[in-house]
């Protein structure tokens, strides 16, 4: 566990409040999503473990001088999926950290943060430079860690969040941003969807071999 248990306090507190939004996610905000980003914050303010790996990402990237980066993906997609079925919240079993920097955009520098963040705390990180990963994917280059999450196969994967310090003195207290791509309500009406930027087959694939639709059975495949 992290040795901050009063900066955990304060952000208990923080969470009860509004997420700070940046301007991506504030263009996505439609009626009603005011409400849905409070019971997501809900949600994660009761999820410990959510809470600690969020810290910890916080305090390695504000050392690095990173300032766009998430935890992204099932990390956040999954609670709101276990929330809407009552289940209870899955093992963090791969949290996907992203971040964008294109001053030094190697695997060599993703380890180095990976090692970082196992030294907080041990769990499963995988931490991916987005200013190197279109590469890998094709697409022309990235600008930013929302820009990327714009390429992902399902809408209701590219969601992230942070912890962004509003004490810079102590660096004790923080606000949750919230950046969903293609807004929150396709995370909330339990709906799985193809990204149109990605080739169907490859969404088809996912859902396939990642079986939601086997292990969240409330959900459904649509347009």
């Amino acid at each position: 566990m992290l040795r901050q248990n009063n900066s955990m306090t304060r952000l208990n507190q923080t969470l009860l409040n509004q997420p700070l939004l940046n301007q991506v996610a504030i263009d996505q905000l439609q009626q009603g999503q005011a409400k849905l980003l409070s019971l997501l914050a809900q949600w994660l303010q009761q999820d410990e473990s959510r809470l600690t790996a969020l810290m910890a990402c916080q305090k390695v990237m504000q050392q690095q001088g990173i300032s766009d980066w998430l935890i992204s993906a099932g990390f956040i997609r999954n609670m709101i999926w276990d929330n809407l079925h009552c289940m209870a919240s899955q093992p963090l079993n791969d949290i996907d950290v992203i971040y964008w920097c294109d001053n030094n955009p190697s695997s060599e520098k993703d380890q180095a943060i990976q090692a970082m963040l196992v030294k907080q705390i041990d769990l499963p990180w995988s931490v991916k430079n987005q200013a190197r990963m279109h590469v890998r994917n094709g697409d022309k280059p990235y600008q930013s860690c929302a820009h990327a999450m714009s390429y992902w196969p399902e809408k209701q994967t590219a969601i992230g969040v942070q912890l962004v310090s509003t004490d810079k003195l102590t660096s004790s207290e923080f606000q949750l941003q919230v950046i969903s791509v293609f807004g929150l309500n396709c995370m909330f009406d339990l709906s799985l969807s193809q990204n149109p930027k990605r080739d169907k087959a490859i969404f088809n694939h996912r859902v396939y071999q990642k079986a939601w639709l086997t292990h969240y059975p409330k959900l459904s495949v649509t347009e």
